[in-house]
């Protein structure tokens, strides 16, 4: 009895404890992300007093981007999940207060010029920056700040997308792959509700978008069947989109020019891309989601079945370029006009569900958050979409194999008991074969093919003679 009643009052004491922590958190961060998206809100309205297009201020907008990232906070570079997942895993949650003010503006220049980058990232390392940054003030032990900083990216990402409950589930699945951290999971929840809180008291206003799925999806064989190929569709764009960005960065890291000449280069690119296909494909890109996922299909008239590559291909060599911002939000974009393009070809009647399919199948699959990303689905969308999300980002999950755009991400699981995988490691570290046994399957049939090729090469020489 002493046992069970010393245990209960440890937990309790817990529990009050990280309620309390995260609570304060989750309003603080909620309150400093808040005023990064007013920041940003306010530069994308201030485009109009330019005497020109926008977009040609990127290629200076690329260098002064990079120069305040290597000079003021290097760990600021990139799309900000990347290094607060290196940050959680490498350094116990330690990160640079300078990133918090650096990353604002070096992300609210990016997206101002034209980038082709999102905003979560940003919203996410700012906020782990801010719980590291309260954790060092009240010297909080390694562990805590830990646990705090994984708060701080469920509730960045809660504040930027005003999905509390996705948020909590991404901070804490994100980090390892097939694993959810469950002794984060309370803390991530209130701090994600707190933020999400805070920012609508502060008068943040979110989209949601009302689909209303149950007038004319019903669940029958034929739909669910489409929805299976749809989710192997999206585990293949997923893989695109991962390969095209990482190795459009390895390219352009490889180019034995000055980073700043090479920034601006990146800049003329995409002001040339710009004037050839149309802005469609630069900043947020948030109307085009919008119109993706519009069920009056006369608004998505203009999103053509390559309109995701060209998205792909815009946002790597943005941040290939050293442009600073999420990747995210660019995800949506691909996968909600990969999932339009999908409809439009194998479904007709259902090209607004296959978009919003898009929206969170790609987002599963190349950041491994099946679970979050089926979550956000209900939370936008509804839940009618819910076992279709299910279904489709699961198996995109899948099909993407062992890769990641986060390439810290530590690999818990296989995909496939057919492949010989080492687990424990970073993914982008890691080896894959297959099993022996399958690849003594495989030699096996290899063989059978040779001698059935040999026998009838016999029978044609015999014919021959």
């Amino acid at each position: 009895m002493h046992r069970h009643i010393t245990e209960q009052t440890a937990i309790f004491f817990s529990v009050t404890k990280w309620m309390i922590l995260s609570s304060i958190i989750g309003v603080v961060i909620g309150s400093v992300v808040t005023l990064f998206l007013n920041i940003l809100e306010y530069a994308e309205n201030s485009r109009a007093f330019l005497p020109f297009a926008y977009y040609f201020t990127l290629p200076f907008a690329l260098v002064l981007t990079v120069w305040l990232v290597k000079t003021f906070a290097p760990s600021a570079e990139g799309h900000g999940t990347e290094k607060v997942i290196e940050a959680v895993h490498k350094h116990d949650g330690k990160i640079n207060i300078a990133v918090i003010p650096i990353k604002l503006f070096a992300t609210v220049l990016t997206i101002f010029s034209g980038g082709s980058v999102g905003k979560e990232g940003p919203g996410a390392q700012i906020g782990a920056g801010v719980a590291s940054a309260i954790s060092d003030l009240f010297k909080f032990k390694k562990s805590d700040r830990k646990k705090l900083v994984i708060c701080g990216i469920s509730a960045g990402f809660a504040t930027v997308f005003g999905t509390p409950v996705a948020g909590a589930i991404f901070g804490v699945e994100v980090l390892i792959i097939g694993v959810i951290m469950y002794d984060v999971l309370l803390p991530s929840f209130i701090a994600g509700f707190a933020a999400f809180t805070t920012a609508q008291f502060l008068g943040v206003k979110y989209t949601y978008y009302n689909l209303h799925f149950f007038q004319d999806v019903s669940l029958d064989i034929k739909l669910i069947g489409t929805v299976v190929l749809a989710g192997l569709f999206f585990g293949f764009v997923s893989d695109i989109v991962i390969t095209m960005v990482t190795q459009v960065e390895k390219f352009i890291k490889k180019i034995d020019k000055s980073v700043y000449i090479k920034s601006f280069a990146g800049g003329l690119i995409i002001v040339g891309l710009t004037l050839l296909f149309g802005t469609q494909y630069i900043g947020l890109g948030l109307d085009t989601i919008a119109d993706a996922l519009n069920p009056n299909l006369a608004y998505g008239s203009h999103i053509h079945w390559y309109t995701f590559i060209l998205k792909t291909f815009f946002t790597a060599i943005t941040l290939g370029s050293g442009g600073s911002g999420g990747i995210i939000t660019p995800l949506f974009y691909i996968g909600a006009t990969s999932g339009h393009a999908f409809g439009t070809f194998f479904s007709p009647e259902h090209i607004t569900l296959f978009a919003a399919l898009g929206f969170v199948s790609v987002l599963s699959a190349t950041t491994n958050t099946p679970i979050a990303s089926t979550i956000m689905a209900i939370e936008l969308f509804g839940i009618d979409i819910a076992h279709y999300a299910a279904l489709s980002a699961v198996i995109a999950f899948l099909i993407s194999g062992h890769r990641s755009i986060f390439s810290t991400q530590i690999l818990a699981m296989k995909k496939s008991e057919m492949l010989a995988v080492k687990v424990g490691e970073e993914i982008e570290d890691i080896e894959i074969e297959l099993e022996e046994h399958e690849l003594s399957k495989i030699e096996r049939i290899k063989k059978r093919l040779q001698e059935k090729r040999e026998r009838l090469n016999e029978r044609k020489r015999k014919k021959r003679d």
